[in-house]
Formats: structure tokens, sequence, C-alpha cells
């Protein structure tokens, strides 16, 4: 639990995965523009997600492909949903 909560503690990270949690494939490229960071601090802060268990990545010619993980322990695919949930209200509010 405490890899999930380090993950998830950083701005950036849970950026990244509110746009990963889609279940759809995401190519780092694609993260970099959306959440502007550079590729060095965007495969770091992959990597931590990656490690926690929370996405997968693949190896597509020169690009690196991000993906939910659908084998995720429910009760940490709740605690995600939660806090995202949470993160867009209080973008929504602010407004």
């Amino acid at each position: 639990m405490q890899d999930l909560l380090d993950a998830i503690s950083d701005p950036t990270r849970r950026a990244a995965l509110a746009l990963i949690w889609n279940d759809r494939e995401h190519c780092v490229c694609e993260l970099m523009t959306r959440l502007g960071a550079t590729q060095s601090r965007m495969s770091r802060h992959l990597k931590v997600l990656r490690d926690a268990g929370l996405i997968l990545d693949r190896r597509d010619a020169q690009w690196v492909r991000y993906r939910k993980n659908p084998d995720i322990r429910p009760e940490f695919a709740a605690v995600i949903a939660a806090v995202l949930a949470a993160e867009a209200y209080a973008e929504r509010q602010s407004a």
C-alpha cells in the first residue's frame, strides 16, 4: 500500500494516471505534450507508477506506450478512482 500512496502523491503522476486510467494506451510523447513535461521527467514519473504496479508498458518501435494494469487489486483500483474523482471535482470547483 505504501508504494501506491507514494506513487499517487505527486501531482504530475496523478495527472498522468488520470489520462492512462481511461483504459486506453498512451505513448510517452502524448503524455509529455498533455502534461508539459520533458521526456526524462515523464519517464521518471511513469517508472514510479509502473514500479507500483499501477500501469504496464510496451515498446512500439521508438515509443513506449502505457496503459492501466488490468490486474491491479480491486481495493487499490478503488483508492485510485476515488483520488482521481476527488481531484477532478476540486478542479471543477476552482474553475
